[in-house]
This record gives structure tokens, sequence and C-alpha cells, in this order.
């Protein structure tokens, strides 16, 4: 199970990382683009945020995170580049 946080915490990165592209850059260049993959690109990283939370709630007892370490976990997941971080620190390592 560790394997699958690690891969839907660098997809859960990706697409924050993508869904700010699509905000940031294509809203101004293509109006159009952007509400075409609006909808999509929230979806997809609206589940791959529930499941980064959700696996780090299912982690915790057998990973043996302390208060302050897991909520460092879910913080990142808040955080441009976060889950990134969390997965070279504390992830890594363990898998």
């Amino acid at each position: 199970m560790l394997k699958i946080f690690k891969v839907t915490a660098i997809l859960e990165g990706i697409s924050y990382l993508v869904l700010f592209a699509n905000m940031l850059v294509i809203k101004n260049n293509n109006p159009e683009l952007y509400h075409t993959l609006l909808r999509p690109l929230g979806m997809a990283h609206g589940v791959l945020f529930i499941g980064y939370v959700l696996l780090a709630f299912l982690l915790r007892k057998p990973q043996n995170w302390d208060l302050k370490t897991f909520g460092i976990i879910q913080i990142a997941s808040l955080v441009p580049f976060g889950t990134f971080y969390i997965e070279k620190k504390y992830l890594e390592s363990n898998a």
C-alpha cells in the first residue's frame, strides 16, 4: 500500500501543478481551452487529493507516523511541490 501512496503523492503533485498551469498560462492565452480542460483536470486532481488524504490515514499506524509527521504529510497536500517533498523525505527510505 505504501507504493500506491507514493504513486498517488506524485500524481497528486503533478495534477496540482497542471491545474495551476491551466489557470495561470492557458486561461490568459486561450480561454476556450481553459474552460474545456478545467473540469477534467479539476476532477482528476480532486480524486487524487482525496486518495492521498485517505491513504495517509490508512498508513498512519503501519508506518508509525507520530502526530507531527502525519500533520506534515497532510499539510503537504495543500502546498505546491509539497507531495514531492513528502515522497522524498518520508516515503523514499521506507519503500
